[in-house]
């Protein structure tokens, strides 16, 4: 390659040169062009020699003022990303103007335009797109906004903080202004222009303050927006109850876009969101969308706190806000719908992708040390894995303890750009404790693994668990030293009774803290040998090793309090059969249940017991009843074949289903009604379960089932339903399969959010010549690569979720991808950065796909003028 972007270091942050106490902003917004007008009040904060230098990009400068007098060319210097002035009093105002085109920027960072509305995205380098400006975090300023623009087109003009003032121009157009009494760094800043109609709600805070609460989107989805509003208000009243936290503006507005690149964005005041975490009606939006949807809308609220009040010092310390703001929206879901549930979901998500990226050539620290484009550490590593770190904190200084350390650093750095140490330091203080082991989680990279025996004293009952860690290389880092490990535990008596938990005699809490390389804990009057219940409710985002036998693991199936190892018990007893299944695929290329059939019958009773189980949980059940993913089966191998992974899970899916048909039939039956649409737990957790029943019957693919999914699509009155009978048709080479994808989409047609998820079924079909069918849809009518939910939808579903057809012998899976990364890197350099992640994994696989993925990342890096964050990716996944 012929460029060599700059790689930024923690180890070099220094504090700016220069403060800005306020920014005014002055919009002119145009069909052709927009033209921004800033007034920045600036003062030195360092060498008086020092220029100023101004981050800008994508625009046309017109022209520069310092207090009030016009600059010539030879008093600034202008290159492609800085102006720099020279010679500039300790404290002054400086005007600039610039000109952007929105409408031709299809990046989605900075501003643009989405369906004919103009809106921002600003984090994390965005606002730079917008303005000249020190576009960091940790200059914080108050903000005043005028916006200008021609009123019949754009007759909603929002921005952050609180409106102040409005009229009209006698051309035909209006103007608003908006200002911001809080500091706030520019990545918080936030525009929209547009046509859009508003629904209105109320909230009192605990202090009785009242605040208006608008939801903005086109005229033909109102409709639905009644749920976000909703979750809105609940995770209003949640904050205030669980952490205290009120809000502080007169207004808080959503508006809901369809171009947008990630999920949503937290302007302060002015939440920007993807149009997929906002719009919900039961016949257009699954469950799984509706306590999505709920999710994200509390995130973004979230960080009103943890994110804008207190805010970031760099872009190292993304997860201060991210991953405190993750866990803390987890924590809201599962009060909201289902403690067990939700925690076996993000583990999920995480054991299934983010150790994933853990053991590849992208893992980092949750704190990074280096980066050459930001927007490509906005990764699973600083989300999830951060809110697990933030979870071991809770889970080490309990719910009370964790909320004194939480007063402390909100009250401490309320109004302040700071880091994650000074997290950390209002959670010791709070607590009196020393968590500066612990803060080994935060800048060493990879997934711990916990060995761990056990050995049971029958003489002294006295039972002895030593446990064994190690993390393993990532890159840059080959040694790594022991962390700060919480292990919740629970010993069960043959009976399925919790034990006692005692040390040398005295009773002691169930979280274990491993702290040493290697460590032993002795349980006293133990009276007969218990089994272990480790690494309950997952108290850690670590790797345990056990040697469970099969009988072990379906006692804990049956008799674990713990909810969470419940479900990680069957887990691990379907993985014990998946692993030997593939190693007998991969050998002789099908299978046979002889050799494991005392495996199978063990794993295939507990199944049965479950699925008929009565007075449980059902959303539970519906979990528990799901095989391991593909993604995180994969993950457990050192050598990975997609094939075998793929057809082992499928092999037992259809054994299960042969074997327990009228059982599963009955179970279906049973939960199938006429009732109304219901979003509660109770009704999401049937529906949950009659479609996993129907999911497995669909495997057998014979005449009955196919009526039967038929009949479930025909006469489905929610998307729930319909879209898991129609999940189950794509897979079946069937007349009915053809004609209710062809229904779907003419019946959705206009709906872009329902029509996604015609595109993704589509792209995760086993059916042959998928790839084809992903090609052919491209050109559709229905798909635009412009926009990131359509690449998501088709492309990404492909990739991500097909590896049967993904990973083909032939290889054409790994070009299709890297032609896409190639056309899209031109367009959207995010999006693209985001799509090539797959190919970086070549070592996981065996010699000829290797050498095929690798080849394919070999051409992206030949292509001229690559961006940045594809850059980054594909170097370090070739230089592994």
């Amino acid at each position: 390659m012929e460029q060599t972007p700059k790689t930024i270091y923690l180890k070099d942050y220094t504090p700016p040169p220069f403060w800005i106490d306020k920014v005014n902003l002055h919009f002119e917004l145009g069909e052709e062009s927009t033209t921004v007008t800033s007034l920045l009040k600036i003062r030195r904060n360092g060498d008086d020699s020092e220029p100023l230098e101004l981050n800008g990009q994508d625009q046309t400068l017109n022209w520069v003022k310092l207090n009030g007098q016009m600059l010539d060319d030879g008093q600034y210097t202008l290159n492609a990303d800085l102006l720099s002035v020279q010679n500039l009093p300790d404290v002054f105002e400086l005007e600039i103007q610039s000109v952007t085109e929105p409408q031709n920027n299809t990046s989605l960072e900075g501003l643009y335009k989405s369906s004919g509305n103009f809106c921002t995205q600003c984090e994390a380098e965005g606002f730079r797109k917008i303005t000249f400006y020190l576009d960091r975090p940790d200059v914080m300023a108050l903000f005043t906004t005028t916006i200008v623009a021609d009123k019949q087109k754009y007759p909603v003009l929002l921005s952050n903080g609180n409106l102040v003032g409005q009229g009209e121009i006698k051309d035909g157009r209006h103007w608003a202004k908006w200002h911001d009494p809080f500091k706030k760094p520019c990545y918080l800043f936030a525009l929209v222009a547009g046509r859009l109609e508003c629904i209105e709600d109320s909230f009192t805070t605990m202090s009785g303050h009242d605040v208006r609460l608008q939801i903005f989107v086109e005229s033909h989805n109102v409709d639905k927006c009644d749920h976000a509003m909703r979750s809105l208000k609940r995770a209003m009243q949640w904050d205030e109850e669980v952490y205290g936290r009120e809000y502080d503006l007169d207004i808080y507005m959503i508006v809901a876009v369809d171009d947008f690149n990630m999920g949503a964005m937290e302007n302060k005041g002015l939440n920007v969101f993807n149009s997929k975490y906002v719009l919900a009606r039961p016949d257009t939006a699954t469950d799984d969308d509706y306590i999505g949807i709920e999710s994200v809308i509390a995130h973004e609220y979230f960080h009103n706190w943890s994110g804008n009040r207190v805010t970031c010092r760099d872009w190292f310390q993304l997860s201060l806000k991210e991953g405190f703001t993750v866990f803390r929206d987890q924590e809201f879901t599962a009060d909201m719908f289902s403690h067990a549930v939700k925690r076996i979901d993000d583990v999920n998500r995480l054991r299934s992708y983010q150790f994933i990226e853990d053991a590849g050539p992208m893992a980092h620290p949750v704190r990074p040390e280096s980066y050459v484009e930001i927007n490509n550490f906005y990764t699973l590593t600083v989300y999830e894995k951060g809110a697990e770190v933030v979870r071991m904190i809770h889970n080490l200084l309990g719910k009370d303890g964790f909320r004194k350390g939480c007063d402390i650093y909100f009250d401490r750095h309320d109004g302040q750009a700071v880091t994650t140490d000074d997290f950390v330091a209002a959670m010791e203080e709070g607590n009196d404790v020393d968590l500066g082991q612990f803060k080994r989680w935060y800048n060493q990279a990879g997934t711990p693994v916990i060995q761990c025996e056990s050995s049971y004293d029958t003489g002294n009952n006295c039972y002895t668990l030593n446990f064994k860690q190690s993390c393993p290389s990532t890159p840059g880092q080959d040694k790594k030293i022991p962390f700060h490990i919480p292990i919740e535990i629970g010993l069960i008596s043959s009976e399925g009774n919790d034990l006692p938990l005692q040390i040398e005699a005295e009773e002691t809490v169930s979280v274990l803290e491993l702290t040493a390389e290697e460590q032993s804990f002795e349980f006293v009057n133990v009276t007969a040998q218990p089994i272990p219940s480790l690494l309950r409710h997952f108290s850690a985002p670590v790797k345990i090793e056990y040697d469970y036998t099969a009988e072990e693991l379906a006692f804990l199936m049956a008799h674990d309090s713990d909810e969470f190892n419940r479900w990680n018990a069957g887990q691990q007893l379907a993985m014990q059969l998946l692993h030997k299944l593939i190693e007998q695929y991969i050998k002789n290329q099908c299978f046979n249940l002889e050799p494991v059939s005392t495996l199978y019958s063990g794993f295939s009773g507990a199944f049965l017991k479950l699925l008929r189980a009565d007075n449980i949980d059902l959303n539970f059940k519906a979990a528990a009843l799901i095989l391991p993913s593909e993604n995180y089966i994969a993950g457990t191998l050192s050598v990975v074949d997609p094939i075998a992974v793929h057809e082992a899970r499928r092999f037992i899916s259809l054994s299960l289903a042969s074997e327990h048909g009228d059982a599963l039939l009955n179970v279906y039956n049973n939960l199938c009604n006429e009732s109304d649409y219901q979003i509660d737990a109770q009704s999401m957790g049937q529906r949950a379960v009659k479609n996993t029943c129907l999911s497995y019957l669909s495997k057998l693919e014979d005449k009955n089932v196919i009526t039967l999914c038929y009949k479930q699509f025909e006469s489905a009155n929610n998307m729930t339903d319909s879209m898991a009978a129609l999940r189950c048709l794509t897979d079946i080479q069937c007349s009915q399969r053809e004609q209710s994808l062809e229904a779907f989409y003419n019946k959705w047609r206009d709906d872009a959010l329902v029509v996604d998820k015609w595109l993704g079924l589509q792209a995760v079909s086993r059916l042959p010549n998928a790839l084809s069918k992903v090609k052919a849809l491209m050109n559709h009518e229905a798909f635009n690569l412009k926009n990131p939910n359509k690449i998501r939808a088709l492309i990404g579903s492909f990739v991500g979720g097909n590896s049967l057809h993904f990973h083909a012998a032939d290889g054409e899976g790994y070009c299709f991808l890297a032609d896409q990364v190639i056309d899209l890197d031109k367009l959207n350099p995010q999006i693209s950065a985001r799509m090539v992640n797959p190919l970086i994994h070549w070592r996981r696989y065996g010699a000829a796909r290797q050498q095929m993925m690798k080849d394919e990342l070999i051409r992206i890096s030949k292509v001229d003028g690559l961006s940045n964050d594809v850059y980054e990716i594909v170097t370090k996944g070739l230089a592994q």
